[in-house]
C-alpha cells in the first residue's frame, strides 16, 4: 500500500479516485479507512430512548441481512485487498445472532493477526463470553449508562442491569481485555452519576468512554440543548477526579483519552475517554468505514448516502472478477466521503446537516 502525505483538513487531495485495490479505501481529503465497523444485525433486545422507540423498529428480514459467508467475504476483501487493519463487529445487538461465535471463528481462522472487537449491550454476554474468547474475539465494548437498576430501566425500557453487570464480569474472567464501557449521559436522568460510574470503572480496570448523545435516535427527538456536552462531562467528573490528557497519540481514535486521578492525588487510577462527535468533531482524522447489516457502505456515521454491496455480491458467483467489482464499488463509496458531518460546534443549527433517517441500531456503531 503506497503512503499518502498529510493534507490540510478539508483540502481535497490532488489524486484521482482509486482504481486498484492497493490504493485502499482512500477519500478525496487524504484520509484512508483502515478501521471497519461491520453490523451483523439491526435487531436489539433493549429499547434505549436515545436510539429507538419503545415499540421497537421494523426489523430486516433474514434474506435481507448478510449471511455468515458474505460477512467473511467482505472481511477478506477489506483485510487482504483494501488495507483494513482492525475490525469491530456491531449491531443492533450482535449477541442475538445465533451464528456469532461461528462468524468470529471464521474470521480468526482466515486472519490470525486481525484485532477483532465486539460492541454489545451485555445482555446474554455471561453465557457467551468464554465461547467468544475461544473463537478468537480480541476485546469488548459494552454499552452501560448507569449503575442504578431504576435508571437503567428508564433509559433502556428493560430491567436487565444485573445481566449486563454479570456479562462484564464474565468477559473479564474470560480475558477479553481491555474492556471498554460506553456510556451516554442524558440530562436529568443519569448525568449526576457520571463520577460514580467512572470510579466503578477504574476500580475494576475498565476503560470508561462517555459519548455525547448523537442525533441518531429513531424518534428524531434529539436537541442540542438537551445533549450533555463533552465540556459538561469533564465538569461533572472534576467534582471527584483530576483529569489530564493521556500522553499517548490519539491516532484517529474517536475518544479523547484522559488520565484519571482522585482530586489532589498523584496516583494514576486509569483512563477515561470522551467521544465528542457533536461539539468537538474529529472528522479530519476519521479512519472508519461502515458496513450495515444489509451490506451497504456508509462512509460516515451521519451519512444519508449508502452504497449497496450485497446486491452486487449476490449478482454473480464468487470469483476474482466479482471480487474486483465489489472492491471498486466500495472504493467509490469511500472516495465520496464528506470532509465533515456538518454539525459544527452548534449542533443542528448548521445549515448543511440533515439528520439521517436511520437510527444508530440500524446503522451499526
Amino acid at each position: 500500500m503506497h503512503s499518502v502525505p498529510a493534507f490540510a483538513a478539508g483540502t481535497p487531495v490532488a489524486l484521482g479516485m482509486p482504481t486498484t485495490p492497493a490504493a485502499g479505501l482512500l477519500d478525496r481529503f487524504g484520509r484512508r479507512a483502515t478501521d471497519m465497523r461491520l453490523s451483523l444485525t439491526d435487531k436489539c433486545n433493549l429499547r434505549c430512548s436515545y436510539c429507538m422507540p419503545a415499540e421497537g423498529l421494523d426489523w430486516l428480514k433474514k434474506n435481507q441481512v448478510l449471511t455468515s459467508d458474505e460477512i467473511l467475504r467482505i472481511v477478506r476483501l477489506g483485510v487482504e485487498q483494501l488495507g483494513v487493519r482492525e475490525l469491530r463487529l456491531t449491531g443492533g445487538e450482535p449477541l442475538v445472532r445465533a451464528d456469532l461465535v461461528d462468524i468470529i471463528a471464521g474470521i480468526r481462522a482466515a486472519h490470525p493477526d486481525l484485532p477483532v472487537s465486539l460492541t454489545t449491550n451485555g445482555v446474554g454476554l455471561a453465557r457467551k463470553a468464554q465461547a467468544l474468547k475461544d473463537a478468537g474475539l480480541t476485546r469488548l465494548n459494552v454499552s452501560m449508562d448507569t449503575l442504578h437498576p431504576g435508571t437503567f430501566a428508564q433509559l433502556t425500557r428493560r430491567p436487565f442491569l444485573d445481566q449486563v453487570l454479570a456479562g462484564i464480569e464474565a468477559a473479564s474472567a474470560a480475558g477479553l481485555d481491555p474492556i471498554k464501557i460506553n456510556a451516554v449521559l442524558m440530562r436529568g436522568i443519569n448525568d449526576s452519576g457520571a463520577a460514580e460510574l467512572l470510579g466503578w470503572a477504574v476500580e475494576r480496570g475498565y476503560e470508561l468512554r462517555f459519548i455525547e448523545q448523537m442525533p441518531l435516535d429513531a424518534d428524531h427527538g434529539w436537541t442540542r440543548q438537551d445533549m450533555v456536552t463533552a465540556a459538561e462531562i469533564r465538569e461533572l467528573l472534576a467534582v471527584e477526579f483530576d483529569l489530564s490528557k493521556d500522553p499517548r497519540e490519539r491516532d484517529g481514535a474517536p475518544a479523547e483519552r484522559f488520565e484519571v486521578r482522585r482530586r489532589g492525588s498523584t496516583e494514576l487510577l486509569g483512563t477515561v475517554g470522551i467521544i465528542a462527535s457533536v461539539t468537538e468533531p474529529f472528522c479530519s482524522d476519521c479512519k472508519r468505514t461502515r458496513i450495515t447489516a444489509e451490506g451497504k457502505v456508509m462512509s460516515c456515521l451521519f451519512s444519508r448516502e449508502e452504497t449497496d454491496l450485497l446486491a452486487l455480491m449476490r449478482s454473480a458467483p464468487v470469483s476474482a472478477e466479482s471480487d474486483a467489482a465489489i472492491i471498486a464499488r466500495w472504493q467509490e463509496a469511500m472516495w465520496a466521503k464528506p470532509k465533515a458531518h456538518g454539525m459544527g460546534h452548534v449542533g443542528l443549527g448548521a445549515a448543511d446537516f440533515v439528520q439521517p433517517d436511520r437510527s444508530m441500531s440500524a446503522i451499526g456503531g
